[in-house]
């Protein structure tokens, strides 16, 4: 927008320098004061009447000064010229008794054609000037166009060390190899050893893939060329083409170095699966991509690094050894590696007395580095709005429940019936939840409207799970069956409130039966979602199964909700009085703790909770 914007003062300069002079050309120019052309009879007629004041002959060519004004069809005439037909003598001695000024002037046929044409030649001057500068630029813009926009790093290489990334243990060692190669060739190219050529980091988004990038370049000390992979792809067929070239062209001047290209997935999709199948201009892209990878061994010291979380939709043949010959995956961290990306992230900042990292990272199952970085930074700006001059363990868990659940709706003010309705419907979650074996306990319950909830019930886990047992999954489903079972119990029918419980549910309930063979009927069978990824997940076939096998796999995942349910409604009517106990506390109070339901359920730990689901 600037740069048009520029242009368009430029030209809008020079049309008004071009426009000021042709207006002092007029007006210092006599020529080309307007003149009425006179015949010589007149011009006679004039000298006899007395109306001329002079005249200045060029040749047989007269032009004049009239001393009165002359109109001529509605317009005043001062000057005047005409064509002295032959030398008259007689005229000559009437002007001179008349007092005329009489002038001569030599005719200068040069002069005359400079001063006619030298504005026509500014402005072809000043246009070839414009025209063939933008021609330059345009050529020089096209040749920028074609060229990478990676961001390269030489003498501000990446600070970024392996001791500055959290977690991760398993995927440092891999690229330390990396490290040791960047750094001491000779070491392995001695020995026949080919470092790979690419590598590719897989994981969830926020989980550090493009910082361990830069910890490799940081740790190597060499040129870093990040680029993303969107960055290749354009409108115009061949540039993105062009950009891989001029990007890999860059890293060989440079080598030993890293390419880094973050979601290469936006180039790197599989060919042939989008709509029609054409080969479009990122199919170009990455084919270039691939020539590039085959174009050079790894003893010129390049080594290419790729981020994705979508391995599954790349092109196998940018997969296959000799491209991206290593995988490194990179997960979740686990409650460790959380308090230690929390230290990391909080080394910098007045952290209070009574702040406890090691609960924190506990009760944050399923955040990413991105999200445990973002919590530290939320709670800054807690205590700083409050006017504190350290985190606060409040500020803390503050910031986590913004994170997990939204802001806290302060304004949104709910009629009594709906809190009433919205406490009945959390209680239940909750009393469901400890009153079922291997559960996980109950950190918080509140009905402050938070996000798009009106309520929420939190629970605390006790480790990090990686496997789902099937009695597990059917507790869970238990779970979010209970505030829609409470709110049937006490008020008679259901709410809009269970939209999100149930659609969890069937979520659960459809992996148990289509995907974990957890169902007795269907047996050990994977339903698979095939079809393609990119026309849209709610179009997906499953390609392979009959239309008998999904119905009785929906009349499976059925079954299991109602069962759910069915067990959810035993547990809350056999407890109905605790449910309107902790509903009123609720009403009360707004949050409440998992230590004041269990104080209210009669459970004080885990293992009396087993007893009393026994019980049940």
């Amino acid at each position: 927008m600037f740069k048009n914007s520029n242009v368009f003062q430029t030209i809008f300069i020079w049309l008004l320098i071009i426009g000021s002079f042709f207006i002092l050309f007029s007006i210092f120019n006599p020529a080309n004061t307007q003149k009425l052309e006179l015949s010589y009879n007149q011009f006679v007629q004039y000298v006899k009447e007395g109306n001329v004041l002079s005249i200045t002959m060029i040749e047989n060519e007269v032009e004049g000064e009239f001393k009165n004004p002359i109109k001529f069809q509605n317009r005043e005439f001062r000057f005047f010229k005409t064509i002295l037909p032959y030398k008259d003598e007689q005229l000559m001695r009437e002007m001179l008794e008349k007092d005329i000024i009489i002038k001569t002037k030599n005719k200068n046929l040069f002069w005359d054609i400079f001063l006619s044409y030298i504005p026509w030649i500014l402005i072809f001057v000043i246009f070839w000037f414009l025209f063939f500068r933008g021609i330059s630029n345009g050529a020089n813009k096209a040749f920028e166009f074609s060229q990478s926009r990676a961001k390269i790093y030489i003498d501000n290489k990446p600070n970024v060390r392996f001791d500055d990334v959290a977690d991760a243990e398993e995927a440092k060692e891999d690229l330390k190899e990396i490290v040791e190669f960047l750094k001491n060739r000779e070491k392995y190219t001695k020995l026949g050893a080919k470092i790979p050529k690419g590598i590719l980091l897989v994981g969830p988004p926020g989980v550090g893939k493009t910082l361990l990038a830069k910890a490799v370049a940081g740790e190597a000390g060499v040129p870093f060329l990040s680029i993303s992979g969107s960055d290749f792809v354009e409108l115009f067929v061949g540039v993105g083409a062009a950009r891989v070239r001029d990007l890999f062209q860059k890293a060989r001047q440079l080598a030993p170095a890293i390419i880094f290209i973050d979601e290469i997935d936006a180039v790197g999709r599989m060919r042939g699966s989008g709509i029609g199948g054409g080969h479009d201009e990122r199919e170009q892209t990455l084919n270039q991509l691939l020539v590039e990878m085959d174009g050079f061994e790894g003893k010129e010291g390049i080594v290419i690094l790729a981020a994705t979380n979508r391995p599954d939709i790349l092109d196998p043949a940018l997969l296959r050894p000799g491209r991206f010959d290593r995988k490194v995956y990179i997960g979740l961290p686990d409650a460790k590696g959380r308090l230690e990306i929390l230290k990391i992230h909080s080394r910098n900042k007045p952290l209070a007395e009574d702040v406890n990292l090691e609960r924190i990272a506990q009760t944050t199952p399923g955040f990413s580095g991105a999200d445990l970085a973002n919590l530290i930074n939320e709670a800054a700006l807690l205590a700083a709005r409050a006017g504190r001059d350290k985190i606060t363990m409040k500020d803390l868990e503050e910031a986590k429940d913004k994170i997990i659940m939204g802001a806290a709706k302060k304004g949104m003010i709910l009629s009594e019936e709906e809190k009433r309705r919205v406490a009945y419907h959390e209680a239940g979650h909750a009393i469901v939840s400890r009153m079922l074996p291997n559960t996980d306990k109950i950190q918080k319950v509140s009905i402050i409207p938070r996000g798009m909830a009106l309520g929420v019930t939190v629970p605390l886990p006790e480790k990090d799970k990686y496997l789902y047992e099937e009695s597990y999954l059917k507790n869970q489903l238990a779970i979010l069956m209970g505030g829609r079972v409470a709110e049937k119990i006490v008020f008679n029918e259901v709410s809009s409130g269970a939209a999100n419980d149930l659609e969890r549910a069937t979520e659960i309930a459809k992996k148990m039966v289509m995907e974990w063979g957890m169902s007795k009927i269907l047996g050990p069978i994977y339903i698979s979602k095939d079809g393609e990824v990119f026309i849209g997940k709610e179009i997906a076939r499953r390609s392979g199964v009959s239309e008998d096998l999904l119905r009785i796999a929906d009349r499976e995942v059925k079954k299991l909700l109602i069962e759910s349910e069915e067990i959810a409604y035993k547990i809350l009517t056999e407890n109905l009085d605790k449910l309107h106990q902790i509903a009123n506390l609720l009403l009360e109070k707004e949050t409440i703790t998992g230590e004041e339901i269990d104080e209210i359920l009669g459970i004080s730990n885990v293992e009396n909770s087993l007893e009393h689901s026994q019980k049940t």
